[in-house]
């Protein structure tokens, strides 16, 4: 099922963002945009980690729509690091597409349980 396609891909992705965090801070000595990029990067994941123990129907479609809006928010900080130049085009796009096949698959999910097309459980 699509979650938990996403929750396995949203720990994957989180572990490239750890890594490229402490690439970006030894490597490039850059500290402020690599820490907004580790807090997004890995609340996506957090946020569908909770979404499993959700006390109800709204409460687990709240905790996916917050994994959706820090997906965006990565999208951001991965744009403004390779723009600035701290990412080459290559780990860029890799992680760009990456982070939006989550965003995608959040946004699937989300919109499939907005329509009532998932049924309670």
């Amino acid at each position: 099922m699509k979650e938990n396609e996403v929750r396995c891909k949203s720990l994957l992705f989180a572990r490239r963002i750890v890594m490229l965090y402490q690439y970006l801070c030894e490597e490039k000595r850059e500290y402020v945009l690599s820490k907004q990029l580790l807090r997004s990067g890995t609340s996506i994941g957090a946020n569908i980690s909770e979404a499993q123990y959700a006390s109800s129907r709204k409460d687990f479609l709240n905790k996916l729509y917050i994994a959706l809006k820090e997906s965006a928010e990565t999208l951001y900080w991965l744009e403004l690091l390779y723009s600035c130049d701290y990412l080459s085009s290559p780990e860029y796009k890799s992680l760009y597409q990456d982070c939006e096949e989550l965003r995608k698959l959040l946004s699937s999910i989300t919109k499939s349980i907005r329509d009532g097309k998932i049924p309670n459980s």
